[in-house]
């Protein structure tokens, strides 16, 4: 994948390409972990920009504790629901264990 001109943007997707699988990250994790602070819309509006080809694991973000944030029924949402599945993560309705499936890289206090 080429890098993006923004450095924003590649630190972002740089943090989100190590997202390993059957793990996931909320938005504003990913933001602090790409260095961008409090930037978790940002990263959502991102996210949605994504080509539909893209390598990245875009599935593996979901909101705050653990909340499915793309809806059920939509072409995404139904997109996130199966790549998790297949990945190992449990679904409970809308939402998944954050504390059995989220991702914390070295270093990052959980």
């Amino acid at each position: 994948m080429p890098v993006p001109a923004d450095p924003r943007r590649a630190a972002l997707y740089a943090v989100l390409a190590q997202v390993p699988p059957g793990r996931v990250v909320s938005y504003g994790q990913l933001a602090a972990l790409a260095g961008l602070g409090r930037a978790a819309r940002w990263v959502g509006r991102c996210l949605a920009q994504l080509p539909q080809d893209s390598a990245l694991p875009w599935h593996r973000v979901v909101a705050a504790g653990g909340r499915l944030s793309l809806p059920a029924g939509s072409p995404a949402g139904d997109e996130q629901r199966r790549r998790l599945a297949a990945e190992g993560v449990v679904l409970l309705g809308e939402r998944l264990d954050i504390r059995r499936h989220g991702w914390h890289p070295a270093g990052q206090s959980g």
